[in-house]
C-alpha cells in the first residue's frame, strides 16, 4: 500500500491537492527550501492542520525514488476523514444509542489499528483522533485493523479538548479510561450515549480531558503489573459496554 500511488512530489502539486480536498497523511519538507512556492505550501499545510516534518534531501530522495520532489512529498490518506460534528448530528438521529471513541495521542500505529478493528467490531459510531500527536492510520495501522478502518467512520479534530466539549454539548456523557480514580468501568451506566476516551501509551489521558469528563473508570488490575496495554483494555471496555447495552 505504501507505494509511489500514495505519494504526491512537488510543490504546486500538492498544495493543488490540499486546495481539491484531498487527505494528506503527511508531508516532508527540504528545510532550506525558503522559496515563494515552498512558503506558500508551509502556509497552506499550517492553515488545514495537517501534519508536516522537515527532513533531509536525502529522506526525499528516498520516498521519491529520486523522482523530482522540489523539496516536498506528502503521503495520502487512503482513508477519508468525516466531519465530527455531521457524525454527531447523524448518530443522535438514527434510533440507537451512539458509542464515539476518543484517542488521545496513542502514537504507535499497530495499537492504533488492533483498537480499530476492535471498534468495529462493537458497533463503535465514530473514532475520533486527534490532527496532531497520534499515530497515522497508515499502511501498518489499516493492515493491523485488518481492513475494519474502510469499514468505520474516523474523524480527525485539531484538540481533544475541544471535541469533549463538543460531545458533551450534544449530550454524550464522556468516560475516560484510567487508573487515575477508585471508580471501577463496571461502575459506569453505559446505556447513555457515550464516548469512551482513552489515553496515550505512555502518558495516558491528559489531565485537561480528564478533568472534563463525566466519569473516570478504571479495569480492575490482579496481578503485579499495574497497567495494561492500551488496546487490550480498550478491548475490555468496549465489550462492558456491549455487556451491559445486550
Amino acid at each position: 500500500m505504501d507505494n509511489e500511488q500514495t505519494k504526491i512530489f512537488g510543490l504546486r502539486a500538492i498544495l493543488e491537492a490540499i486546495d481539491s480536498g484531498q487527505e494528506i497523511e503527511k508531508v516532508y519538507l527540504q528545510k532550506e527550501n525558503q522559496g515563494s512556492l515552498a512558503k506558500a505550501l508551509q502556509h497552506k499545510i499550517k492553515e488545514n492542520s495537517i501534519s508536516y516534518s522537515y527532513v533531509p534531501i536525502e529522506k526525499l530522495n528516498k520516498l521519491s525514488k529520486f523522482q523530482n520532489h522540489q523539496g516536498a512529498v506528502a503521503k495520502v490518506s487512503s482513508i477519508k476523514f468525516k466531519q465530527l460534528e455531521d457524525l454527531l448530528e447523524n448518530s443522535l438521529t438514527e434510533g440507537s444509542v451512539p458509542l464515539f471513541l476518543l484517542l488521545d495521542q496513542i502514537s504507535d500505529v499497530r495499537n492504533t489499528g488492533a483498537i480499530l478493528r476492535t471498534a468495529e467490531c462493537t458497533g463503535v459510531s465514530a473514532v475520533i483522533i486527534p490532527t496532531h500527536g497520534s499515530a497515522p492510520i497508515n499502511a501498518d495501522a489499516i493492515k493491523t485493523s485488518a481492513g475494519a478502518a474502510y469499514n468505520l467512520n474516523i474523524c480527525k479534530v485539531n484538540h481533544v479538548l475541544d471535541a469533549v466539549y463538543l460531545l458533551k454539548a450534544h449530550g454524550i456523557q464522556v468516560v475516560s479510561v484510567t487508573e487515575k480514580t477508585d471508580n471501577k468501568i463496571y461502575d459506569v451506566d453505559f446505556n447513555k450515549p457515550t464516548a469512551l476516551v482513552l489515553g496515550s501509551e505512555h502518558k495516558g489521558i491528559s489531565n485537561s480531558v480528564l478533568k472534563n469528563s463525566d466519569h473516570k473508570a478504571k479495569l480492575p488490575l490482579l496481578g503485579s503489573i499495574d497497567s495494561l496495554n492500551v488496546s487490550v483494555a480498550c478491548g475490555a471496555a468496549l465489550y462492558e459496554i456491549v455487556r451491559q447495552r445486550s
